[in-house]
């Protein structure tokens, strides 16, 4: 969230809204007759092997899952009560506080506020449903046995997403999703009218590419936590996918099957000097692709995405792991590559300047661990840590097991670094000094070690935990969660902190944060009850040959 993305009620094209004369509820694309498909071995059971061989075959079956308790209490989670655990007293201050962010339209709760944080002299936007927001928010109340809120946000927002899209007299493509939404209550005339920012708000002005992504998951998760495939395959969600998948997999002049993204295009909202193909938006990207190709209808439309989705998985999960992915070995044969290579037989394939390497990723790494770094581009490698990017490469089986280990150990040896006293560092090291005013434009905001400049984000905590459970290290989010049990509620749930250890509420953080407050919930519940990690992780698929070692002509 960014305090800066405000919100103003302009009397321009760009704003679009469902009026009062909408009076259709959220449940009405679902009032059609629904095809009855044959159903088959599960996505998480077939491999991208056989979708080439046999794309005519029927929509995959989720693999069987878990059962959700029913509603709970005010307080108290389905899965505490299921499992007949103890909760932290924190637990329900955390429900009541979650309760208390939620919006609803036509009576109709359709998703949670980004702040409820009334000591703030200013809204702005965190009065608003931000999509990528309110994820957290929509797993807690899954896995709380709640998920009419869900499938409530899911057909707002895809509602949202078919309107026309006009920013300053330009038209956006029509499978954008939006960053946020807003309802408007009219007490006297009793009708409630809904606002949405397709980005013609935000900072600079920049459409939110992750969104879109984070619906996909997001209905995956609905589908596997509930069982009921019925939603996802309404005509209206299967044309909401292609929509997104549209935009995403359209050919540009640009030979990496990665994504080109603007700064400010995801959770890092703001100028931080990840353009080209930052870690973050690969790893969702890769991780919708997937999602994408369990959900989607074998149809004459379908088949044709599914052939799409299933020639760049294999080409994205090469590339990432094989150019994006750094260890001790491979930081040392970077560091001895020679330039200026010509030719398909060329070692330094992106001409990196070995002196270009900076000088602290020799010291933070370990001999054991690595990561996916921040980005790779034509002479230029991002070798920051981001925090998203790891763990949702790890969730959706971008990684590899041997590299989600080495992810792992990498928290292991740099606990202070990445996790200090307050999980967790949304990316490592701060850009200080000369370099921050070149590459934040001076932005006051991400001055080192604050927001996204190495800033602190408990959030991230649900994300942790999900790639620890994955990868059998429990131990590691439950010494985390101890860290944020700590402090959190006793600070009143801020967005970021700041600080080399996050020790200090961060200088512009709201308070009572709705996705710090879900975040943590979601992390408790999933440890308590580890299937339910199931709705948000994918396992790998195992006729997808994963790059156990480097391409040859990357060796040095």
């Amino acid at each position: 969230m960014d305090v800066t993305r405000e919100f103003g009620l302009r009397n321009v094209s760009s704003h679009c809204s469902i009026s009062e004369m909408d009076d259709y509820d959220l449940t009405k694309l679902l009032d059609k007759p629904r095809l009855n498909i044959k159903r088959e071995k599960s996505f998480d059971e077939r491999s991208l092997s056989e979708l080439s061989i046999g794309l005519a075959r029927g929509l995959d079956n989720f693999e069987s899952s878990y059962s959700p308790g029913g509603r709970s209490g005010l307080d108290t989670p389905a899965s505490s009560a299921r499992n007949s655990f103890e909760p932290h007293p924190m637990v329900a201050e955390a429900w009541e506080s979650l309760r208390r962010s939620l919006v609803y339209f036509r009576g109709q709760p359709v998703g949670t506020i980004a702040a409820y944080d009334h000591a703030s002299e200013e809204v702005l936007n965190y009065d608003q449903v931000f999509v990528r927001d309110f994820v957290p928010s929509a797993l807690a109340f899954l896995m709380n046995g709640e998920p009419d809120i869900v499938k409530n946000f899911l057909l707002k927002t895809l509602q949202l997403q078919g309107w026309e899209k006009r920013i300053d007299r330009f038209k956006l493509g029509e499978g954008a999703m939006p960053a946020s939404f807003k309802v408007l209550h009219n007490s006297d005339r009793k009708t409630d009218t809904v606002v949405a920012d397709f980005g013609e708000s935000a900072i600079g002005r920049v459409a939110p590419v992750d969104s879109g992504f984070w619906w996909i998951i997001l209905l995956r998760a609905y589908t596997k936590s509930t069982g009921d495939q019925t939603l996802a395959e309404t005509p209206e969600c299967q044309k909401g996918m292609r929509l997104i998948l549209s935009l995403c997999l359209s050919e540009g002049f640009d030979t990496f099957p990665t994504l080109l993204c603007a700064d400010g295009c995801s959770m890092i909202d703001r100028r931080m000097g990840i353009y080209g193909y930052p870690i973050e938006i690969q790893a969702l990207f890769f991780m919708a692709l997937r999602c994408s190709l369990a959900m989607l209808k074998h149809d004459t439309e379908g088949k044709e995405f599914v052939e799409r989705i299933v020639k760049r998985l294999h080409a994205l999960s090469y590339h990432m792991r094989s150019y994006f992915w750094i260890d001790f070995q491979q930081l040392n044969d970077i560091y001895r590559y020679k330039t200026e290579e010509y030719s398909h037989t060329a070692v330094n394939k992106f001409n990196v300047i070995p002196d270009s390497i900076p000088d602290w990723v020799f010291d933070f790494m370990p001999m054991r661990g690595g990561y996916f770094i921040g980005n790779v581009s034509p002479a230029r490698m991002d070798f920051r840590w981001f925090a998203l990017g790891n763990c949702i490469a790890i969730l959706s089986s971008l990684a590899t097991p041997e590299q989600s280990a080495a992810i792992m150990d990498l928290f292991e040896a740099r606990w202070e670094e990445l996790v200090g006293e307050m999980p967790l560092k949304i990316s490592y090291p701060a850009i200080e000094s000369h370099e921050w005013r070149i590459v934040t434009g001076c932005d006051p905001k991400n001055t080192r070690w604050s927001y996204h400049n190495g800033g602190s984000w408990p959030v991230l905590l649900w994300m942790l935990t999900a790639a620890c459970i994955k990868t059998g290290r429990p131990q590691i989010a439950r010494k985390a969660i101890e860290l944020a049990e700590s402090r959190l509620l006793k600070d009143s749930w801020p967005e970021y902190y700041d600080g080399k250890l996050g020790r200090y509420v961060g200088k512009q953080a709201r308070k009572y944060q709705t996705w710090s407050i879900a975040g943590y919930l979601v992390a408790k519940m999933m440890l308590e009850d580890p299937s339910h990690s199931g709705m948000i992780s994918l396992e790998e698929d195992r006729q997808m040959k994963p790059v156990l070692k480097r391409s040859s002509s990357w060796t040095c």
